[in-house]
């Protein structure tokens, strides 16, 4: 039979109104593949809803935020149960929260938005409802995330209280200028205290105590009387449909099948499929395919109209085509583009080289997908001799390097070698002759291979940030310690209650980057909290210390450090260097360089056969003959043989703490 015919009598018995004839699986003989076929199948049937029902003072666009595991996605999962938007069931956990790496962590890594529909006192609803991330690494996603509503749910842990990043998300959305309503979650815990919470809020943020809303997502308890404050407390957005379009696009994904989905905010206008639209950014011009909201999985519409929050698809086949930030509007219609996002500042760089050269371009492809996905991600050409050509990416931090490794692998099927994560340090250059090669007088180095001399250098400069630290007051000596261990400057001190302090650090980036939240967790047996935000450059005393291994200097392990740390990081990055490189059939000499000087050295011990065991008795020049050759042996091994460091021995190697 053609393929026409047979795919004809195919969709015939899928449009059948009898579901026992409707097939489950895809033709095989259709050039597509089964995926495809699965979004075809599903959207059958699917009508398009009508969005003009709900004008613009029936909107509420609203966030919400809160400090890690205090209960966001829990919250949100309640409200898409109660307003009918997902079943209920027992499995509803994370709904929102896509990304197999979300799931395995038990943490937000990306803002999800979802539409919901509420009736409240005889008037329809749409609630336009974005889950963010909690951990100070994902702060670009919640500032994003807040530029496109009017209003925020701020989660506070009845066990735990007011939190580090609670505290900086709170100042996010103050500064914004958005209505904030109180929610106090797990006040269905033994050790629940929603009294002391509600007089730190009071306290700290200034918010009356007749305010808050004393919840508990998990078992349903109060959260309708939250859906109330929102309707009540949050003002609908501020435009108009008469206005020409102005959609901000605020995140973006990228479709193997119909190219980037681009999540918008529209701040005037209407948008439907036929519409030609124009990018503010890349001046290009597009025609609308499809629009519709999130719900949380995509449903079609006739049209989005001003104030409401969704997805346009209009053939944007390159991931360089919907850039954050960036304003859309119709063909012959320009508007003045709406002010986009501050640009993320990364905090962490690595180097990232594929295994093999031969999947450079692959893995250039999946960094380019990924990236559109998260913008945060700075990206960079770069090369090494010994592991070839790659990139130099920056980050927010190491949890956000560490997700993102995570998900080139799961999604990608990606594997590359990470180097030791580096921050960003400044030199003012004091050679001419550096001065008209760099052309200017400041440089920026974000590579330990790049570090100057420092004769050419007339000062060094590192990154600095200001921590604010949220512990109980019996941790507070162990603390103090650990930060003047990181060479940090005490800034302010503030007893929140009588139980909870909140202090306030300088702290070069370099000296907390790797696995500072690790110890102070360990140290304050999980209760302490830490977030940090950008402080500027200050001075100091910077080298470069190269990791020796036979005499070879291993590129990826070369750092710039602090001169009074830089005995103790050496002989510390030795012997974990000797814990976690195998042992070979030849000895290896581990060593920690500065220039020419070595200032630490470890041994790896040879493997070796016991050569002798078959001499009983007899002269012992036969036995030192024996060992002799042995010795020989294992020399010219040396000079021949190559050491490799496995590729997850990086960060492991860094880690302060010895693994238990």
């Amino acid at each position: 039979m053609a393929l026409a015919g047979r795919t004809a009598m195919w969709w015939a018995r899928l449009r059948s109104p009898c579901p026992a004839v409707v097939p489950l699986c895809y033709p095989p003989w259709l050039p597509v593949g089964p995926v495809a076929w699965e979004r075809l199948y599903s959207s059958r049937g699917q009508e398009k809803l009508d969005m003009s029902m709900y004008p613009v003072e029936s909107i509420r666009n609203f966030s919400i935020i809160a400090h890690v595991d205090h209960g966001k996605s829990t919250l949100a999962d309640r409200l898409l149960e109660i307003t009918g938007t997902i079943a209920k069931t027992d499995h509803n956990k994370q709904v929102l929260d896509k990304l197999q790496v979300e799931r395995e962590r038990g943490i937000t890594v990306k803002a999800q938005s979802a539409s919901l529909f509420y009736n409240h006192d005889g008037v329809n609803y749409l609630l336009n409802l974005i889950d963010t991330p909690g951990h100070v690494d994902f702060s670009y996603e919640v500032s994003r995330s807040l530029s496109a509503c009017q209003g925020v749910i701020l989660v506070v842990d009845a066990n735990e209280g007011i939190q580090a990043q609670t505290v900086a998300n709170f100042y996010l959305a103050f500064e914004a200028q958005l209505a904030i309503i109180p929610v106090i979650n797990k006040i269905d815990l033994k050790n629940a205290d929603p009294e002391r919470v509600e007089k730190q809020i009071e306290k700290l943020f200034d918010i009356p105590i007749d305010e808050c809303v004393r919840i508990s997502a998990k078992q349903g308890t109060n959260v309708e009387k939250v859906l109330q404050k929102v309707i009540e407390k949050i003002p609908p957005p501020q435009c108009n449909t008469t206005d020409p379009l102005k959609a901000l696009v605020f995140d973006s994904t990228f479709d193997h099948y119909r190219g980037v989905i681009a999540n918008v905010a529209l701040f005037g206008g209407e948008i439907q499929q036929g519409h030609k639209i124009v990018s503010a950014h890349t001046k290009k011009r597009y025609e609308v395919n499809e629009v519709g909201i999130l719900t949380p999985n995509e449903q079609p519409t006739h049209k989005l109209y001003a104030g409401q929050v969704g997805y346009v698809i209009a053939g944007m086949k390159e991931v360089t085509e919907a850039q954050i930030g960036d304003t859309l509007f119709l063909y012959k219609q320009p508007v003045e583009p709406l002010p986009g996002f501050k640009s993320a500042k990364p905090m962490v760089f690595a180097g990232m080289y594929p295994i093999d050269q031969t999947e450079y371009n692959n893995l250039k492809s999946a960094l380019e997908r990924l990236t559109l996905n998260d913008s945060s991600v700075t990206v960079h050409r770069d090369s090494s001799l010994a592991l070839g050509a790659g990139w130099r990416l920056g980050f927010l931090g190491l949890l956000h390097m560490e997700v993102f490794n995570q998900r080139l692998e799961q999604e990608y099927n990606m594997s590359v070698i990470l180097t030791a994560p580096t921050v960003p340090y400044k030199a003012i250059l004091s050679s001419a002759k550096l001065i008209k090669e760099y052309g200017k007088a400041e440089i920026t180095i974000i590579n330990p291979a790049q570090f100057p001399d420092k004769l050419s250098v007339s000062e060094y400069l590192e990154p600095t940030v200001l921590g604010t630290i949220v512990t109980p007051h019996e941790y507070i000596g162990k603390i103090i310690a650990l930060c003047q261990d990181c060479r940090a400057v005490q800034k302010d001190m503030l007893y929140i209650d009588e139980h909870r302090i909140m202090l306030k650090y300088l702290f070069p980036l370099n000296e907390i980057v790797v696995d500072f939240y690790d110890t102070l967790k360990s140290l304050s047996s999980g209760y302490a909290s830490f977030d940090y935000e950008d402080a500027g450059y200050q001075a100091a005393d910077l080298i470069k210390m190269d990791i020796l291994l036979n005499g070879n200097p291993v590129e990826e392990l070369a750092m710039i450090i602090h001169h009074d740390k830089a005995h103790a990081t050496g002989k510390f990055l030795c012997e974990r260097l000797k814990d976690a490189i195998p042992r070979q059939l030849f000895e290896i000499a581990i060593q920690a360089a500065i220039g020419k000087k070595i200032i630490a050295r470890e041994t790896l011990k040879a493997y070796r056969k016991n050569v002798v065991a078959k001499c009983y008795g007899g002269d012992i020049t036969r036995r030192m003959k024996l060992l002799k050759r042995q010795a020989e042996g294992k020399k010219l091994m040396r000079k021949i043989g190559n050491v490799e460091v496995p590729r997850d021995a990086f960060i492991r190697v860094l880690k302060r703490q010895t693994d238990k």
